[in-house]
């Protein structure tokens, strides 16, 4: 079994203002193992990354690679950390942008599929991405990431 103490994840959370209040870009996880839920599987783009690279580059680089997509500009609100139920240490920024969903083209990875078949499929690291209100949003957020959402509700008062 893998150690999980000590990985670390960096991401973007981009948000945009709308006449209902703030609006978060968060993806739902690919993968079979997903595919169904709905509650716990929708997440900040984000990835792992090793030791000597600075979160705020693998922030950006994650945000590449899960999403197809160009790091969009702007200020950067640092939004912290939090420990998720894995062990696993996310850092977040927030930026204020605007992307259509559509234009999305997401990374993937290989996983044995179905279990123990000695067959591997490839699946979509997040098989869709959505804007959602801070509401729905802390409904289907992994359950540690939904502090994000209460800190960059914190900040845009």
């Amino acid at each position: 079994m893998t150690d999980r103490r000590g990985r670390r994840s960096a991401g973007l959370l981009l948000f945009r203002r709308a006449d209902d209040g703030l609006q978060v870009l968060l993806g739902h996880m690919g993968g079979p193992l997903w595919a169904r839920r709905e509650a716990g599987a929708w997440t900040v783009p984000k990835g792992e990354y090793a030791p000597d690279e600075p979160a705020w580059e693998a922030a950006r680089r994650e945000f590449q690679e899960e999403l197809g997509l160009e790091p969009p500009d702007g200020e950067a609100v640092p939004l912290g950390e939090v420990r998720q139920a894995n062990g696993k240490t996310v850092t977040v920024w927030a930026v204020e942008a605007d992307l259509d969903p559509a234009a999305i083209s997401p990374g993937t990875f290989l996983m044995e599929w179905p279990p123990r078949s000695g067959r591997t499929r490839e699946f979509p690291e997040l098989d869709r991405v959505a804007w959602l209100g801070l509401d729905r949003a802390r409904e289907v957020i992994v359950r540690a990431q939904a502090a994000f959402l209460d800190r960059l509700a914190e900040h845009s008062l």
